[in-house]
């Protein structure tokens, strides 16, 4: 399948890549699964929606993660230090807020961003939340997460840390999973964009390329490969894929 045609025919729906893509992925069916795991290399990304509102919501710059969130990281971390919270115990709440969000990571690619649909409405929703990075994996502007979505998933995890820990740890806690965010979508677009020079960033590369070119249902991890390691998902050791 030519990844330069603009068209791409599919059991006898056609996908016409010139046009918003969003509303068309659905009717695929069971031929979804197959079509977006076919990666198309161009840094130009594809047309989400006709609207142009809701275009401009899919497409983010990768600074704005670090810019938006790092002030509420340190509002919620000095939240803690006004509460009392000793300088160790802080250090130890960001540092376990940081290893839980990579257990999350690890988590929310595998099993929700990896799910198998083929409802109509299951595979938009998929591409939307995923099957679009890895349709078109170097689309620079829909790598990180876009901060209005983020900012609507940040209160249901806010309660429950909240549920899960002290009112002065809380805060502390939650900042460190938000720092482990921020953290995992620069790199996310670092691996994707960036030109490693030594060699842990190099093969951090390799095994996230491998995840999009190679074999895809291995290698969930994108900061570290830590659970895919606890869990069995590594990929075979031998392939790996030249940076891009």
């Amino acid at each position: 399948m030519s990844s330069g045609s603009s068209r791409m025919v599919v059991q006898n729906f056609e996908v016409d890549l010139n046009k918003a893509l969003v509303f068309q992925v659905g009717h695929l069916g069971e031929a979804y699964e197959e079509w977006v795991h076919q990666p198309i290399v161009c840094k130009e990304g594809p047309r989400f929606f006709e609207n142009e509102i809701l275009e401009f919501l899919t497409r983010t710059v990768w600074w704005a993660i670090p810019v938006i969130w790092l002030p509420v990281v340190c509002y919620f971390v000095y939240s803690s230090v006004l509460m009392g919270l000793s300088c160790p115990h802080l250090a130890l709440m960001v540092v376990a807020g940081i290893f839980v969000w990579t257990f999350l990571e690890y988590s929310l690619h595998r099993f929700l961003f990896h799910i198998k649909t083929k409802t109509y409405w299951g595979n938009t929703l998929h591409y939307l939340l995923h099957g679009c990075h890895h349709k078109h994996p170097m689309d620079g502007l829909r790598l990180v997460f876009p901060p209005a979505a983020t900012a609507i998933l940040l209160m249901p995890f806010w309660n429950v840390v909240k549920l899960m820990a002290t009112p002065s740890t809380a805060p502390a806690l939650f900042g460190g999973g938000l720092l482990g965010y921020v953290m995992y979508d620069c790199t996310h677009y670092y691996l994707h964009h960036g030109q490693p020079k030594t060699e842990v960033p190099r093969n951090l590369k390799k095994y996230h390329l491998n995840h999009h070119f190679r074999i895809q249902d291995k290698g969930f991890g994108i900061t570290s490969s830590l659970w895919d390691k606890v869990f069995g998902t590594l990929p075979p050791s031998k392939m790996d894929v030249k940076s891009m």
